[in-house]
C-alpha cells in the first residue's frame, strides 16, 4: 500500500452524519482483537498517533472508535471501514 493515509471512513455510515475516527488527547482509539468480546473496554484501548499508525493497526484486525458531532462514538470492525490513500504519499 502506497501513499500516505489522509481519511479512514467508514462504509456504511449512520444515516444522516459523517463519522470520523475518534482522536482523544492520547491520539485516534482504537480496539485490541486479542482482549475478544472485551476489547471494547477503556483499559484494553490502544492509541496511535497518526492515521497512518491507525491504518497499520486496521490491517492487523484492531477495530477502531468512531463518532459524529452530537453522536457517540461507536466500535467499527476493521471489515466496515475504507482506507483512503493520498496518490503521491502527500495529502491534498
Amino acid at each position: 500500500m502506497r501513499g500516505r493515509v489522509i481519511k479512514i471512513e467508514r462504509i456504511c455510515s449512520r444515516a444522516g452524519v459523517i463519522e470520523e475516527p475518534a482522536i482523544t488527547s492520547k491520539g485516534y482509539q482504537l480496539a485490541d482483537p486479542a482482549h475478544g468480546k472485551n476489547k471494547h473496554h477503556a483499559e484494553f484501548a490502544v492509541y496511535a498517533n497518526t492515521l497512518d499508525d491507525a491504518a497499520n493497526l486496521i490491517a492487523k484486525g484492531f477495530s477502531l472508535w468512531m463518532g459524529a458531532k452530537g453522536k457517540r462514538a461507536s466500535l467499527i470492525a476493521p471489515k466496515s471501514l475504507r482506507i483512503v490513500r493520498s496518490q503521491n504519499g502527500f495529502a491534498a
